[in-house]
């Protein structure tokens, strides 16, 4: 697209654009310098048929433009806005981070893999060596399904002396599934990048090396996240699925007691619209955009399961499910003026009528030793009337 030189006129465009200059504009109606229609001004900013930055112009069409003005639809108004705002995005708003990545081992056995590759829904995963911070590229499933028939190939004379001829003259028992992935030759490169990469310039490169997945690394060479090409065309046309996509549920569910379950992945916008409450996280607002980065905000750690942390005006959220990297999900109510008690496993619990801010946001401590048989028994569970969660 033309930008403006330092008198404010456009430049003149390289090539068959600059024809159409000399193309009649199409307008609504001539008389008296009546307004024009929407493809007219859309032209004149996209063509350079008058002068001024096209960026802006582009937008400002957008806005003047009327809801249903030449036959325009939302989705394409909304798609237009989209490609104006990618050069704003980096690649660290886009991208896959690094706790949700599924990758392969570079040493993983074939049969394994096959299995890894029709749970994970996808056609290429990453391998590594140690961790995913020593990755060795990346495996496309085109390639594996290739060597493997590869290898289940019959030789045509053999199968000829057979009396009941190999279908399509694969013997899939001479795969050996046991092979590991290093071995087979088949991993490709990929590309490396910087989290705050324009999305708009790794689109290009993508596009330039025919390489469609890229693993975004920090300062120090660690693994932040993983983009494909597909994440960065979403931010344009929205959500792609296919047949084998899932319907996602929504990421706050409200249960039948009030209270809220939600993936600790949701955004706070939408635990706020969902509870009708702000979060407030302080000076962390910056990094902190997830209802679990806020728990980790909140206590300085990560949260362990079955952890009840003191929330916005009168909430509190409760840890139901982390494993050691991260945490999973979420149920968020109105807290009560209750005493912390430990269960078995030194996980807390709350009851009674005493103020648990400080506790709730403590580290733990060690667990106590467990109550003998007889008096578990006698004393009823902590949580015993909580309604349970499938």
């Amino acid at each position: 697209m033309p930008d403006s030189d330092a008198s404010g006129r456009s430049a003149e465009p390289a090539g068959a654009l600059s024809q159409h200059r000399n193309l009649p504009v199409p307008v609504a109606r001539t008389a008296n310098g009546d307004r024009e229609g929407f493809f007219a001004r859309l032209a004149r900013a996209i063509f350079g048929w008058r002068n001024g930055p096209t960026r802006a112009d582009i937008e400002v069409v957008l806005e003047a433009a009327g809801p249903g003005e030449a036959g325009v639809s939302p989705e394409e108004r909304t798609m237009i806005r989209n490609i104006l705002a990618l050069r704003g995005r980096r690649i660290e708003d886009v991208m896959v981070p690094r706790g949700d990545i599924i990758a392969v081992q570079q040493d993983i056995p074939l049969g394994e893999l096959v299995k890894v590759f029709e749970k994970a829904n996808h056609s290429r995963l990453v391998a590594y060596d140690d961790t995913l911070d020593d990755p060795m590229g990346m495996v496309h499933i085109r390639d594996l399904i290739a060597f493997m028939t590869a290898q289940a190939a019959v030789d045509p004379q053999k199968a000829t002396k057979r009396k009941k001829p190999r279908p399509a003259g694969l013997d899939f028992n001479a795969i050996d599934l046991s092979l590991p992935l290093s071995s087979t030759k088949i991993m490709r490169e990929m590309l490396f990048v910087p989290p705050s990469m324009p999305a708009i310039d790794l689109l290009e490169k993508m596009q330039a090396t025919r390489i469609h997945l890229a693993l975004v690394v920090d300062e120090y060479g660690g693994t932040d996240g993983l983009v494909s090409m597909e994440d960065i065309v979403e931010q344009i046309v929205g959500e792609i699925e296919d047949e084998h996509d899932e319907d996602e549920l929504p990421a706050v569910v409200r249960e039948n007691d009030g209270s809220y379950v939600a993936d600790a992945r949701a955004s706070l916008d939408d635990v706020t619209a969902a509870i009708g409450v702000a979060f407030d996280v302080g000076d962390a607002a910056e990094s902190v955009d997830t209802i679990g980065g806020y728990l980790m905000a909140q206590v300085g750690r990560l949260p362990l399961r079955g952890e009840l942390v003191p929330g916005p005006e009168g909430f509190e959220i409760e840890v139901l499910d982390s494993d050691p990297r991260r945490v999973k999900k979420v149920r968020i109510h109105r807290s009560k003026n209750r005493t912390i008690e430990r269960d078995r496993e030194g996980r807390r619990r709350f009851s009674g009528t005493e103020d648990t801010t400080a506790a709730a946001i403590a580290p733990p401590t060690s667990p106590p030793e467990p109550p003998s048989d007889d008096a578990a028994k006698a004393q009823p569970s902590a949580d015993s009337s909580a309604p349970q969660k499938s």
